[in-house]
């Protein structure tokens, strides 16, 4: 039941449309409009086959009649049925060929929406971005069309995250931006969604948004807009209120949230519930703005996903919370149950003194005299012989200061800078978790156990799972070393457990202060192993030094980068 609830479709629940798409009625989805128009074309075709329409209602379809156990293309065989609902359904499949689980929706061939759903699917599986659930094939084979795409047993749906109550600001935070910022690049290639509701988005164990459904959902529903970028944006905006008041910020339940009381307008969220992040409250109703809706306080309403993805990066940061650490409890006194005495033991005796012979002093004898005298002399002899070599090196050392000095030092010019030994230590003064692509930290508390010398102590990376290249998310994190100033850097060591790819990267000589995406910093070495050596082709003159990693082992049930150690050299 837990696997069904965090993976199945959500294509069944008819509940917490928003105004915007109950108003819909023209456009479908930017990329695949044209083949809406077709497949209206095609649905006609259909509809006259099996009889006319009566008032404007379209006729009852029956969904293919099909059963756990059976396999489509030889390949794809049914587990359990998901939905089944207005003539298609969706199961959970296994993929017997790749052995893994995949999701599949199922239409007739004639059904109406047949043609938009295959166009729908088309279109979403040519984007390829991580961030969605991903389409695996589109498919009208034996009077059936079907599509299969990617089934995610280890996330967890928003609507099971927003029944445990609201969310803290760094994980609203993290929603609203990662959301945004993939429904703008699918925006972007003319792709909507249109069904953006909380069953729609999956969390990952590593904290990574997924959305699912992107144009097919709307398809199978034959949902359509006349501004889907709109539609779309103030989706977001009801996913990042629901996630800050636990609350649907309509007047109707949905999803298993209260909606807001009636006759009072569209209240912010931090009037709703107190302590809720005000910045965040204002991106929220900015989204929401709309048609009549309570418009933001100050700032201008947000139209578009992209919009919106600039609004939130121009916020201030968020942190998340410090992890807190339960003081350790005493040990509670244990009491027994009876009571100590003296009945049934052994009566303790007074114990015995026993006279103690006192030794005679030593060496009060004639030879115990003799053998003192010759002791100490010894130790004279030692002390002298000991002076005199020391005083000996020391008019070594003094004659060697005399010499004349060596001619090959600098003459001093125009640079004032220090020349650097070659091969000396490089001092780390500080260093920072990078991680751009992501939620921006990465096990931050770890970093000092990176360059502190002890190979006992690590950092360590998030674990992702799937895939080694950081679960095809991103492509890469590291460590940015602070070298305190402008340095040479002619080495780097770094020690890994597990073989990992890493890449050493500088910042420009005149780089004022760290910069903050991988462009930033100038490829010098790469390589693979578990003890790499990083050389750049000459020696490089750089205040902050970037340890990129690339490619992870294999631990922890996913995949994991992990240094023991850092060391730069000059």
């Amino acid at each position: 039941m837990a696997e069904r609830s965090t993976a199945a479709v959500d294509v069944a629940d008819n509940s917490g449309d928003d105004p915007l798409t109950a108003k819909a009625d023209k456009a479908a989805t930017d990329g695949v409009a044209e083949a809406q128009k077709k497949a209206a074309t095609s649905a006609e075709a259909t509809e006259s086959k099996a009889g006319e329409r009566k008032n404007g209602e379209q006729p009852s379809i029956t969904a293919p009649e099909l059963h756990s156990g059976h396999k489509l293309a030889r390949r794809y065989r049914l587990e359990e049925c998901v939905t089944r609902l207005d003539g298609f359904s969706s199961w959970r499949a296994v993929d017997e060929k790749l052995r893994r689980a995949v999701g599949v929706h199922i239409l007739p061939a004639d059904h109406s929406r047949a043609r938009s759903v295959l166009a729908a699917a088309r279109s979403a599986a040519l984007l390829g971005d991580p961030r969605f659930v991903q389409v695996l094939d589109a498919v009208e084979e034996n009077d059936l069309v079907y599509v299969v795409h990617e089934w995610l047993p280890d996330s967890t749906e928003l609507t099971a995250l927003l029944a445990a109550g609201p969310m803290e600001p760094h994980d609203a935070y993290q929603l609203v931006s990662q959301v945004s910022q993939a429904m703008a690049a699918a925006h972007r290639e003319g792709l909507s969604h249109l069904r953006l509701t909380p069953s729609a988005v999956l969390r990952s164990s590593t904290g990574q948004y997924r959305i699912r459904g992107l144009a097919v959902n709307a398809a199978l529903r034959g949902i359509s807009a006349e501004r889907p970028q709109r539609t779309d944006t103030e989706a977001i905006g009801a996913l990042l209120y629901a996630a800050l008041t636990q609350r649907w910020p309509y007047e109707n339940d949905a999803y298993g949230l209260s909606g807001l009381p009636k006759g009072v307008g569209l209240l912010a969220p931090d009037q709703v519930r107190a302590g809720v992040h005000r910045g965040l409250s204002e991106i929220a109703m900015r989204a929401l703005a709309n048609d009549g809706a309570t418009a933001s306080r100050q700032e201008p309403p947000c139209t578009t996903p992209d919009e919106l993805a600039k609004a939130v990066a121009a916020m201030p940061r968020i942190r998340p919370p410090e992890p807190e650490f339960p003081l350790p409890t005493p040990p509670e006194f244990q009491r027994t149950t009876y009571q100590q005495g003296t009945y049934g033991r052994p009566q303790q005796r007074p114990a015995v003194t026993q006279p103690v012979v006192v030794p005679p002093p030593p060496l009060q004898s004639r030879a115990g005299k003799a053998l003192k005298w010759a002791v100490s002399a010894l130790l004279i002899a030692a002390l002298g012989l000991g002076s005199w070599q020391i005083a000996d090196r020391l008019l070594d050392q003094n004659k060697g200061a005399d010499a004349p000095r060596n001619t090959q030092q600098q003459e001093p010019g125009d640079d004032d800078k220090e020349p650097t030994a070659e091969g000396k230590p490089v001092p780390v003064v500080g260093a920072y978790d990078f991680d751009p692509e992501g939620d921006g930290v990465e096990n931050h508390d770890q970093i000092k156990n990176a360059y502190d010398g002890d190979p006992n102590t690590t950092w360590k990376t998030m674990r992702y799972d799937g895939y080694s290249k950081f679960g095809n998310l991103k492509k890469g994190v590291g460590i940015i070393l602070d070298l305190g100033k402008v340095q040479q850097v002619a080495k780097v060591e770094v020690s890994f457990l597990g073989t990992t790819s890493v890449e050493l990267r500088t910042a420009p000589e005149d780089a004022s202060s760290r910069p903050d995406q991988p462009g930033g910093y100038a490829t010098q070495a790469s390589q693979s192993g578990t003890q790499v050596s990083l050389q750049p082709a000459k020696p490089v003159q750089t205040r902050y030094v970037l340890v990129w990693l690339t490619d992870l082992p294999s631990g922890g049930g996913g995949y994991r980068g992990e240094i023991s150690n850092i060391k730069i050299t000059s």
